[in-house]
């Protein structure tokens, strides 16, 4: 279902995030995210003149290389455009996110190596999307190597849809499904 129709408006800002998941050769997985931040309308900055509406305020990109644990063993960031001469400069810092595994916590210690002025708020603000695109990368392509029926689905819990309470469970993993005295509906 869409949303409902908007009030009468004008587009001021664009925030485009597009993030990729690539199994490399070696078996190491590239997880890379890209943010760009547009304005609908000129706009002058002291650093870089005129920002023409479409041109970036903001174009930054990050890749982690990530093993099939999810710890990152290369992390690298690029910033092509910004609204101060210096933001470039920190994005050798994010070396700081090796070592690293992407999981509970994560954002906690992203925020504790890289946060403040360790680091760029839009970069660390890519890193979210990011760890669910290795996530979802890095779990099927491990899933379509092989799958242990003897583990539990790491899924259930993690959201509604994986409740191990829920119809999803039930169907998908129903040695796990935990509501066992539900009556099931007949499929």
């Amino acid at each position: 279902m869409p949303l409902s129709a908007p009030a009468p408006r004008t587009l001021k800002h664009t925030r485009t995030v597009v993030c990729h998941g690539y199994q490399r050769e070696d078996g190491l997985w590239d997880i890379e995210g890209h943010i760009t931040d547009t304005k609908a309308y000129s706009f002058q900055n002291q650093w870089r003149g005129t920002v023409e509406p479409g041109d970036p305020v903001h174009d930054m990109r990050i890749r982690l290389t990530v093993d099939d644990r999810l710890t990152i063993v290369k992390s690298e960031a690029a910033t092509d455009a910004s609204p101060f001469q210096v933001c470039p400069d920190i994005a050798p810092a994010f070396v700081a996110l090796e070592g690293l595994r992407i999981g509970p916590g994560w954002m906690r210690a992203v925020k504790e190596r890289l946060g403040g002025r360790k680091g760029c708020t839009h970069l660390v603000e890519l890193l979210g999307p990011v760890a669910t695109v290795a996530f979802q990368t890095v779990f099927a392509g491990k899933r379509s190597r092989s799958v242990d029926p003897q583990k539990r689905p790491v899924m259930l819990n993690n959201c509604h849809a994986y409740d191990e309470d829920g119809e999803t469970a039930r169907r998908l993993w129903p040695d796990y499904f935990a509501n066992r005295d539900k009556p099931q509906p007949t499929d």
